[in-house]
């Protein structure tokens, strides 16, 4: 059956055509889903009911929150069930007004980064269209506000399933829908340069982050397994070309790990990789991951160190603060730790 979230508003009013129904019905629909995130057609109580029965007869909801936990400091965490019982997750992050929503893209995923629990089984399938969006809405339903900012981080390689994650955002970005500014969503990608100069190509509005964990091949080969030789200068360029098409500065997301990325050398390392490219660097000290238990986050003394040695080497950086450790906020690890327990 076709996924209601899915479908933008000419598909609808195709759809409605084909029924014998009005084409109003179909902005009615579009309204109560896009703008609303109502995805019970029971719920759309504008309707006749048996335009309601059809459509609950004959499209689906691709997805279900099935858990939230919520962190002491407002972290929360979304457990999603798909219809073929896969989970995946996304977590909203409050800092002042902002509601940033984290997204997932695939179920597992194939870059297997050591302090991930996503990608431990590997890939086992793209989200479809309906599911990577099905997450903000059901948020914005439950939030009854709309999260203020999206960041495609969550479980998966988001430009291994560019296509579907592109009508996402088409949809995200409707200005009769959620009407998300395209400077709100941020796309991350731990993966392969040509992705990245396809996203530039789009032209789609969006901000790019770079998950880099390392400033060399040799210390991100150990942190992320699956990446080749040169793929740490490969992913830099590719950056620097983005910054260069869209005109945004891009971010390098790095994982603050105790004894294998915090070294003097590292920081030395990095500040001369992105001098001069447009790039901004986000440190974020390692969430606590139930799976590795051998890697700890640097102390803060030595966290803040690491962030002065790139200052002082003219490197625009931020120095994150840990959230959600009480609620098992590192990437993929609610699914993993539920899908161990059943």
């Amino acid at each position: 059956m076709t996924a209601l979230a899915a479908l933008d508003l000419a598909a609808l009013e195709a759809l409605f055509t084909e029924w014998g129904e009005p084409r109003y019905r179909a902005a009615q629909v579009f309204d109560a889903v896009q703008a609303k995130g109502v995805l019970d057609p029971a719920a759309m109580t504008t309707l006749p009911a048996a335009l309601r029965e059809r459509l609950a007869r004959e499209t689906t909801i691709a997805t279900r929150v099935v858990e939230a936990q919520a962190s002491e400091d407002g972290t929360t965490k979304y457990l999603f069930e798909l219809e073929d019982g896969k989970r995946v997750e996304a977590v909203l992050i409050p800092e002042g007004s902002r509601k940033t929503l984290c997204v997932s893209t695939q179920v597992g995923c194939p870059i297997r980064c050591v302090f991930c629990a996503s990608g431990i089984a590997g890939l086992i399938r793209n989200l479809t269209v309906a599911e990577i969006h099905e997450q903000v809405l059901h948020v914005r339903h439950l939030l009854g506000e709309r999260p203020s900012n999206i960041v495609v981080m969550g479980m998966g390689e988001p430009l291994l399933n560019l296509p579907n994650l592109v009508e996402a955002i088409k949809l995200w970005t409707h200005e009769n829908g959620l009407h998300f500014s395209p400077r709100r969503i941020t796309v991350s990608t731990a993966g392969t340069p040509s992705k990245v100069d396809r996203l530039a190509k789009l032209d789609l509005g969006v901000h790019l982050a770079i998950s880099l964990h390392a400033a060399d091949d040799e210390v991100r080969g150990k942190l992320v397994p699956g990446s080749p030789a040169g793929r740490t200068q490969d992913l830099i360029d590719a950056g620097a070309r983005f910054a260069r098409k869209t005109g945004r500065d891009v971010t390098v997301e790095y994982v603050l790990i105790a004894g294998e990325n915090d070294t003097p050398d590292q920081a030395e390392k990095l500040g001369a990789l992105v001098a001069g490219r447009h790039i901004h660097v986000n440190l974020i000290p390692l969430n606590p991951v139930t799976h590795r238990p051998d890697l700890h986050a640097p102390s803060g003394i030595a966290a803040k160190a690491f962030a002065q040695r790139l200052r002082d080497q003219g490197t625009s950086v931020t120095l994150r603060t840990q959230r959600g450790d009480d609620i098992a906020a590192a990437c993929g690890q609610l699914a993993l730790e539920r899908s161990l327990a059943e």
